[in-house]
């Protein structure tokens, strides 16, 4: 039997792994100890040079079926890991049939919930976990993906702003459609509760959590989240034609959300007095975008929004607001953001992101100010920041490399 290789970028690297082995057999010499979460099939991350990925053991079948899924999220610009290829007809030094395995990028910066845990995160950002994954199910029910597995689990989470970014790591049990009605909604929603609940007890009883956990309050708040959430960004909302600035309000509260509204559906009665509108076509990222276009960073939303706000006081302090916000943005990068990036030691880069280092010094610096009684320079809080909060840190990058 030939070893089959499909990949949608090729990494001739990946020829050189021993496909020949069974996956739970490779050793340090291509595995690298990074964590990873908990799953039902034999996982295993490797590096090459530069890149690191995921390598799961499945069915043949399966492993194509997850792999052009995952090709259709990433298309969508939905949170998901990236495919990188499948690697079927394997067998063993004797000839017999090894599984298949389905090739992912490991996400940089990401970690599993159980390894949170570990790296000191508590009961208390419980809240926060639910909200990404929340944002993370309503999006992928918006584009219509039922996913047929919500849990921990199957998520990776990224820091973002002090909150959290989820990402879909196991896709073998989604579908997509052209939209995911409200019986598969209630399905997905109804499952993550209870997951998320068998998950959350298992925690607690392993000791990972060192307050006790309430179970019932975090699927109440899913539930609540979602209904929150969905009802936002699809309700169909009335109104007169003398409160036109309703529309403009709408469409200012999913910004709010970090949502941009690509299609708004305004609908007339005959006489033109009464007004319906519903958002049709929504897509979170504006903040994200909004950054990107002035600076060219690539963040999570809420990291964007944290920095853009941070833009806007530096506008304001040096008086620029008549300038062109370009060049503004230019300028703030480059005496600000970049000088605070180059005083990390290359031994601490591996800690946290650059966007969420910021974030932290800006928080950092609050405090500062509160316990000097006035406000404390940036650069000040930096270094303060760097020395002892940022080298006390455990590692969070898992696709670490030379920066």
């Amino acid at each position: 039997m030939a070893l089959r290789i499909v990949a949608s970028r090729p990494d001739p690297a990946i020829i050189t792994l021993p496909w020949s082995t069974p996956l739970e057999e490779w050793t340090d010499d291509h595995v690298v100890p990074l964590p990873r979460g908990l799953s039902r099939h034999v996982v295993r991350i490797v590096r090459l040079k530069d890149r690191t990925y995921a390598i799961k053991e499945t069915q043949e079948d399966i492993a194509f079926r997850e792999y052009r899924l995952l090709r259709d999220l990433q298309r969508e610009g939905l949170p998901a890991v990236v495919p990188q290829g499948v690697v079927a007809g394997r067998v063993d030094q004797q000839g017999q049939e090894l599984p298949a395995t389905l090739i992912t990028e490991h996400l940089r910066f990401s970690l599993p919930y159980r390894s949170l845990f570990a790296h000191g995160m508590t009961a208390d950002n419980l809240p926060s976990l639910v909200d990404a994954i929340v944002v993370l199910l309503v999006r992928l029910h918006l584009a219509g993906f039922f996913w047929g597995d919500v849990s921990l689990s199957n998520v990776l989470f990224r820091r973002s702003a002090g909150g959290f970014s989820a990402y879909l790591v196991d896709a073998e049990t989604g579908e997509l459609h052209d939209e995911v009605g409200e019986r598969m909604r209630e399905h997905d929603v109804t499952l993550g509760c209870e997951n998320i609940f068998a998950e959350l007890m298992d925690l607690q009883a392993s000791g990972a959590v060192g307050t006790e956990v309430d179970g019932f309050a975090v699927i109440t708040r899913l539930r609540e989240q979602y209904a929150a959430l969905w009802a936002e960004l699809t309700d169909v909302e009335e109104f007169s034609a003398s409160e036109m600035w309703r529309i403009e309000s709408r469409i200012e509260r999913l910004n709010d959300l970090g949502f941009d509204v690509d299609e708004l559906d305004i609908v007339t009665d005959f006489d033109g007095d009464q007004i319906r509108i519903q958002p049709k076509v929504v897509e979170l990222g504006h903040h994200r975008r909004e950054l990107q276009a002035l600076t060219g960073m690539t963040v999570e939303d809420a990291q964007a929004r944290r920095l853009l706000n941070d833009l806007a006081a530096y506008t304001a302090h040096f008086d620029l607001g008549r300038e062109d916000r370009h060049l503004v943005a230019n300028k703030w990068l480059t005496e600000v953001y970049e000088p605070i990036m180059a005083m990390i030691p290359p031994d601490a880069r591996g800690k946290l992101e650059p966007a969420e280092v910021f974030h932290e010094v800006l928080v950092h610096r609050w405090y500062l100010s509160e316990q000097a009684g006035e406000e404390v320079g940036i650069f000040e809080t930096a270094r303060d920041y760097i020395d002892t909060v940022l080298t006390t840190k455990p590692d969070e990058i898992i696709a670490a490399t030379d920066e």
